[in-house]
């Protein structure tokens, strides 16, 4: 089956040749120049990719991967001239699960790709459950939902998935490691401290004010959801 991608980059040449390149690959290219048209075809149309350029015309690359992840999980790469921590951590804290530096080479882009598939299609085949459930945590895999004794709670897709693999790893004590390869990929650039941050918004926003923390901390080891 022929493999489609959504690129929205405003850059005229770079979307032509990114375009050129791909379909030169087998894949199915659909080119936005504009946020808010790339938005728009991204929720209408059914891609196993998009290419998400940040800075954009109309509306802005995060908030375009933002309304993205209120309705659909299709894969996102952004594309950012910027190279800061905070630049990278606020781009995949919009939802995206990877991120790419201009300038680039092609050859980087269909690895990151490639990867990305491949983590996407384990992540899948490794759903088994649905619905998983911690004490008063309800996790809904496919409708990325999460309540808390019936209340709604808002993720980001990063702590989203950092919650998911520690329910679906209960009793399992995870080292940063391990949690930096299956939630930002194996070749990830992003270092191991960014899981720590991620754990502390985590815990702000699913733990209650009365009880323990749902997540402990093994010191010189990791993370873990004991019942």
């Amino acid at each position: 089956m022929e493999r489609t991608v959504l690129v929205v980059e405003d850059e005229k040449n770079l979307a032509r040749f990114i375009e050129l390149e791909l379909k030169h690959e087998g894949y199915s290219v659909d080119v936005s120049l504009d946020g808010r048209e790339g938005l728009t075809l991204a929720l209408e149309k059914t891609f196993d990719i998009i290419l998400l350029d940040l800075m954009l015309p109309s509306l802005n690359g995060m908030e375009v991967c933002r309304r993205i992840r209120q309705v659909k999980k299709t894969p996102v790469i952004m594309i950012t001239a910027k190279d800061g921590v905070m630049d990278r951590v606020s781009g995949l804290d919009s939802g995206a699960d990877d991120y790419i530096v201009k300038p680039f080479a092609i050859e980087e882009l269909l690895a990151r790709m490639r990867a990305l598939t491949r983590r996407t299609t384990e992540t899948d085949s490794s759903d088994s459950a649905t619905i998983l459930e911690f004490r008063e945590l309800r996790v809904d895999v496919d409708s990325y939902r999460v309540t808390r004794d019936n209340h709604e709670i808002t993720l980001t897709k990063k702590e989203f998935d950092l919650l998911h693999m520690l329910i679906e790893n209960k009793n399992i004590v995870l080292t940063r490691d391990r949690i930096l390869e299956r939630v930002w990929g194996y070749d990830s650039e992003v270092e191991t401290n960014v899981v720590d941050v991620y754990i502390r918004h985590l815990r702000h926003k699913i733990d209650s004010k009365e009880g323990p923390s749902y997540i402990q901390t093994i010191r010189g080891a990791g993370y873990v959801m004991r019942e």
